[in-house]
């Protein structure tokens, strides 16, 4: 069994407030992978960075001062460009998702969880790390051409960094 997870796929971080050219790139790769691996049989769970009016106020909002991803908000939603269907949508308040982790768990069966999705050096690699700490028996993979980071520098450091902790970049 394969688990993809697309990890914030939000319009805030395509084309909004957090945006950039190699986010609005991605999508329509994206949205090939997510068709194959349904085709393929295999599950597709989708994370949505969700924060709240007081974002500003947060540790995050103070470290990195654009509003972004309000839940309710348009920038929140999952481009519509994505086929999200009756896929589970996992709302996280920060990077990486412990909900992720042990929603993976509980797959019997789990060969493999492939993410894709934004950013790579922030939330893609959080939760690749995370998956690898909780499934280290499991091939945890990153598709590096469905990922785009805030920089192209610092999503080739991501990459580079996860593959020095034994998660496959293709």
């Amino acid at each position: 069994m394969k688990l993809l997870a697309v990890i914030d796929m939000q319009n805030d971080f395509i084309d909004g407030a957090l945006g950039t050219a190699e986010a609005v790139q991605i999508v329509g790769r994206v949205a090939e992978k997510i068709s194959s691996i349904r085709e393929s049989g295999a599950e597709v769970v989708f994370t949505r960075d969700t924060h709240g009016e007081d974002y500003l106020s947060t540790s995050e909002g103070k470290k990195l001062p654009v509003e972004h991803c309000v839940r309710g908000t348009y920038g929140w939603e999952i481009t519509d460009k994505l086929e999200v269907r009756d896929s589970k949508i996992i709302d996280k308040p920060t990077f990486g998702s412990y909900e992720l982790a042990e929603y993976a768990a509980s797959i019997e069966k789990l060969e493999e969880v492939i993410l894709v999705g934004l950013c790579t050096d922030i939330c893609v690699i959080s939760n690749a790390m995370l998956l690898k700490a909780r499934l280290p028996e499991v091939r945890i993979t990153v598709d590096s051409g469905c990922c785009a980071g805030v920089t192209p520098q610092s999503h080739e450091n991501a990459l580079e960094a996860m593959k020095m902790c034994q998660i496959d970049v293709e």
